[in-house]
């Protein structure tokens, strides 16, 4: 069941706490103590201050998302990953991707993994073949 926020005490909290984009670290740390504070009070928080929390939460996560974008892996670090998770060493795949010449390659990023070494990566690691393109 959705409780509708009254307006009028939902505006006494935004002019209370005066949320706007974040533009600095302050503000990024000021809004998170703000954020600890209303979750600090767990399930008694009324639906306003949930509606507060919840654009409070859409803030950070906006200057997260353009402070700290996130890099997808190349295929070699995923790769890399894979194998220090597992214990695995060069030796390990030859027989899944090829000689050891071509798995030192991958590995030292020297070479792509083609598609049919994707496949038979992610058969092997139980991944989408995706993760290794």
């Amino acid at each position: 069941m959705t409780i509708t926020p009254d307006s009028k005490t939902y505006g006494s909290l935004l002019a209370a706490y005066q949320p706007k984009a974040i533009a600095s670290e302050d503000e990024y740390n000021r809004v998170l103590e703000s954020i600890e504070n209303l979750m600090a009070r767990g399930e008694e928080l009324s639906p306003e201050e949930n509606s507060l929390l919840e654009l409070l939460s859409i803030l950070v996560e906006t200057y997260e998302d353009s402070q700290f974008p996130e890099e997808a892996s190349s295929p070699q670090a995923v790769l890399l990953h894979l194998m220090e998770a597992r214990g695995l060493k060069q030796v390990d795949l030859v027989e899944i991707i090829g000689s050891k010449g071509v798995v030192s390659e991958i590995v030292n990023g020297k070479r792509s993994i083609s598609k049919a070494q994707a496949k038979a990566l992610g058969e092997f690691f139980n991944l989408s073949p995706a993760l290794f393109i």
